[in-house]
């Protein structure tokens, strides 16, 4: 729990920054146009939006993480639900201009609001959501609430008094294969990791991977307090599936997904090892931020938002790992 509570932490700081700095300068901070939505095809039958490579606000409605679907003979399976209703309901008319087929199953790779915040359409129109029950005490918190209640300010009018928190109807507790319209679905908890119900989902006749977040594409993931060692290993497992694509939580997808899988590995082991050895030589934060070599990730989006605060929270882990 105390990992959504950083993540929470930090969106509601950089929210309501965005929030204040849209008011003082005498601008509506919500957008004239939509941010664009057009469906990706991943594989034959398999398809996903891509957010936008920033942090989430009012003006870019909360459309900064991917999800995805697949169509079978038997209904749509959508892969994470995005960060608002109105973000729903835009990924589900989308999904009607490509099927007539009735969404059957959302699964929820993570509790994060820029994932999950959209399941209310689905469950409107009685899909059923399975999610890992790790999240299951995060998600009936004073925090989520709290979350959710700051959401309603930065992400106003997309998320309001009306949006809700949504349960699961299947909490898993292990891997499960779900099958629908002859498509096999292979749902494996990786967490802890990015969180501690981190669930990615394989299609193995299609070798494609949706990894959630424990996969940013060319950007640099938000860490916060993630168990950065286990995440790494997470991402050594994910090697084990034979998969050609990979579609991360945010960015764009992978053909190449050794060197994506690398890239968010590289990151994280950069962070333990530069700020590990700070924290063994008592080397005051801000002296090691200072010194440490960004230069292979300093190109990448979301570096400059988020970089620094990755490595303080790393610095911290690195000070408890410490013997």
């Amino acid at each position: 729990m105390r990992r959504h509570l950083l993540h929470d932490w930090f969106l509601v700081w950089f929210g309501l920054g965005v929030f204040a700095i849209g008011a003082s300068q005498g601008f509506a901070v919500q957008a004239a146009e939509p941010p664009p939505m057009q469906p990706q095809q991943a594989a034959p039958g398999a398809w996903y939006v891509q957010g936008l490579s920033e942090a989430g606000s009012s003006a870019n409605q909360n459309f900064i993480a991917n999800a995805g679907f697949v169509v079978t003979a038997q209904g749509v399976v959508v892969i994470d639900a995005l960060g608002t209703p109105a973000l729903a309901q835009r990924m589900l008319d989308q999904i009607r201009r490509i099927t007539t087929q009735p969404v059957s199953h959302v699964i929820v790779t993570h509790y994060h609001p820029d994932h999950f915040y959209g399941l209310q359409t689905f469950k409107a129109m009685g899909a059923r959501i399975i999610a890992h029950r790790a999240a299951r005490d995060y998600l009936h918190s004073e925090q989520a609430q709290a979350r959710l209640a700051a959401s309603r300010q930065t992400m106003a009018p997309w998320v309001d008094n009306q949006t809700r928190l949504i349960d699961a109807d299947d909490w898993l507790d292990a891997e499960r294969t779900l099958s629908v319209g002859g498509v096999l679905f292979q749902i494996k908890p990786m967490g802890p990791a990015h969180t501690p119900e981190d669930l990615v989902v394989y299609l193995p006749e299609k070798k494609l991977l949706f990894a959630g977040d424990l996969v940013f594409g060319n950007r640099v993931p938000f860490v916060g307090q993630s168990d950065s060692g286990q995440w790494a290993k997470a991402l050594d497992a994910l090697l084990s599936f034979d998969a050609t694509v990979i579609v991360p939580g945010h960015g764009p997808a992978s053909t190449q997904a050794r060197a994506d899988l690398q890239l968010t590995r590289d990151y994280l082991l950069h962070l333990r090892r530069t700020m590990g050895q700070a924290a063994r030589d008592m080397e005051p934060f801000d002296a090691a931020y200072q010194s440490a070599d960004w230069r292979h990730f300093e190109h990448l989006p979301m570096f400059q938002l988020v970089n620094r605060i990755n490595a303080y929270n790393t610095f911290l882990l690195m000070e408890r790992e410490s013997p």
